[in-house]
């Protein structure tokens, strides 16, 4: 499990249009190539009358799936532009779909290039990039004479608390980066004088905006 990634929020678009020609840009956050082309065969359906789909993606902690698709542009002209984008931004796990209606003016290859490309960078800029960064959910378990103390040191500490259950003992569910469960043990361990329970219940993502 990567601890760390820039990719975009769940999904977004835009509009550019030069010479007369209009480039619609959808851009959608997918985690594996089905639903990459689940979305590419979404957007195509939606513009069946468009001049041209055409599209990139990447996928994978290691970027292990990478795809560009020109649907009939000159070779080299729509998505492998599209791609480089999305490599230079350092995106994972991303598709953009750019549809373009033909305006009557012919834009020529390195015209393409630059439209396709900034059509691209629109689209990624208006859904916002986002860094997903890996937490363990922590999970505490103290008596019930301890809670006012652990409660109010967490809530002033930099890790968020998810939720807090009451049953037998309490249990505060706590997000903690995966670098830091070493110190968050200890630290915990510290403010309850070894009267708590403390595991990992889960390993999620949380999203902050990209640096």
């Amino acid at each position: 499990m990567r601890s760390d990634y820039r990719t975009v929020k769940p999904y977004g678009e835009s509009e550019y249009v030069i010479q007369k020609s209009r480039f619609l840009t959808y851009v959608k956050r997918t985690e594996t190539e089905e639903e990459a082309i689940d979305f590419i065969n979404e957007i195509k359906k939606l513009h069946h009358n468009a001049t041209h789909n055409c599209s990139a993606y990447l996928i994978g902690e290691h970027d292990e799936i990478q795809k560009a698709n020109d649907d009939g542009e000159p070779s080299g002209t729509a998505g492998v532009p599209m791609l480089e984008v999305l490599k230079k931004q350092k995106l994972q796990d991303v598709t953009v779909v750019v549809t373009r209606y033909f305006g009557g003016i012919k834009l020529g290859s390195g015209g393409l290039i630059r439209a396709y490309g900034r059509a691209t960078s629109e689209g990624i800029e208006a859904t916002h990039v986002v860094k997903r960064k890996a937490h363990d959910v922590m999970k505490v378990a103290i008596e019930y004479t301890w809670l006012g103390k652990v409660e109010n040191e967490v809530r002033q500490s930099v890790y968020p608390l998810k939720e807090i259950t009451y049953a037998e003992a309490v249990e505060l569910y706590i997000y903690v980066p995966v670098a830091e469960t070493d110190t968050f043990t200890e630290w915990m361990t510290e403010i309850t004088n070894g009267q708590s329970a403390i595991s990992s219940s889960e390993k999620v993502f949380l999203e902050f905006p990209a640096e």
